[in-house]
Parts: C-alpha cells; sequence; structure tokens
C-alpha cells in the first residue's frame, strides 16, 4: 500500500507520540519535501521540529516532478504537493485534514482519510483507546466539528461491538 501524507496528520501523531502507527498499519509512507519543510518550520512545536530533522527509515521523502497547477490557490505548499504526489504514484490514500485540501484531492478521486479515520484505525486494530485519544487531540488543539468527532465516535463503537 502506498500512502502519502501531508503535514497536519504527521504533526498531529508526532505530538500524541503515535508516529509509527502510520508504518505499522500502511507500510510504505511517502511525504513531499515541503511537507517535511513544514514539520521543521520553527513555529512547529519542538518534538515535531526534532521528529522532522531526523525521520524515521520507514518515511520516505519524495520530489514531486511537478505540482498541479489546477489546484486551488488557498492551499499551502505542503496541501498542493501532497495532493500532486498522491496523484504522481497513485496511492492508496492521501492522509490530509484540511477542509479545502480535502476537496481538491476528492475531486481529483484521491481516496483521503484524515488524523481521526488514522486513529480510528489503530483502535480497532488494539493499538490505542479511541475515545481518549480524542480527548488528547482537542487538548493539543486538534480542530474538528462536533458532528464529525461524533460522528467517529459513533463508528468506533458501532465497529466495537460488530468484533467477534
Amino acid at each position: 500500500m502506498i500512502v502519502v501524507a501531508d503535514t497536519s496528520p504527521l504533526n498531529y501523531l508526532i505530538r500524541l507520540d503515535h508516529p509509527d502507527l502510520l508504518h505499522t498499519i500502511y507500510g510504505r509512507v511517502l511525504v513531499p519535501q515541503a511537507v517535511l519543510i513544514e514539520l521543521k518550520h520553527p513555529e512547529s512545536p519542538a518534538e515535531v521540529r526534532a521528529w522532522a530533522s531526523a525521520p524515521p527509515a520507514w518515511l520516505e521523502t519524495v520530489q514531486v516532478r511537478q505540482v498541479d497547477a489546477t489546484l486551488a490557490v488557498d492551499l499551502g505548499a505542503g496541501e498542493r504537493e501532497a495532493i500532486s504526489l498522491a496523484i504522481e504514484v497513485q496511492a492508496d490514500v492521501l492522509l490530509i485534514d484540511e477542509r479545502l485540501g480535502l476537496r481538491e484531492a476528492e475531486a481529483r478521486h484521491i481516496e483521503v482519510a484524515g488524523t481521526l479515520a488514522v486513529l480510528l484505525q489503530a483502535s480497532l486494530l488494539g493499538y490505542l483507546n479511541f475515545p481518549e485519544v480524542v480527548k488528547q487531540l482537542r487538548r493539543i488543539g486538534f480542530r474538528v466539528s462536533e458532528t464529525m468527532e461524533a460522528s467517529m465516535l459513533a463508528r468506533h463503537e458501532q465497529a466495537k461491538k460488530a468484533k467477534p
């Protein structure tokens, strides 16, 4: 499976001390250079900068050959390169949280998942407690609508009940 990650999901997983979940769940994880640059930004949390300065071997930094010129101009460099890279490598999933980026990716028929979806999957595989990690996310500044949070928590409960 080929997964491309944007900045936000990596940032939050690092801050939750769970970045290795990406490798555990997906195996191959690619990031464009712009995402690594954003993670190393001086205003990023110290633990994020440190992680990005010495990323694990499972994280592959890839130079995007051509950024999709039709992408919305309001997207940041990381989102633009992540979407373009997902197209270029025909990624199975693009990990992205920003609403505009999600819409742009979906318009290009790219399968997307956000931080909450990654954490839900990790929880269902037994790696963490989803309701607790959602609370931790909120404490570190993750923004999600109450409707989306309730929907994800309901999905978690349904999946737990369906498990034998």
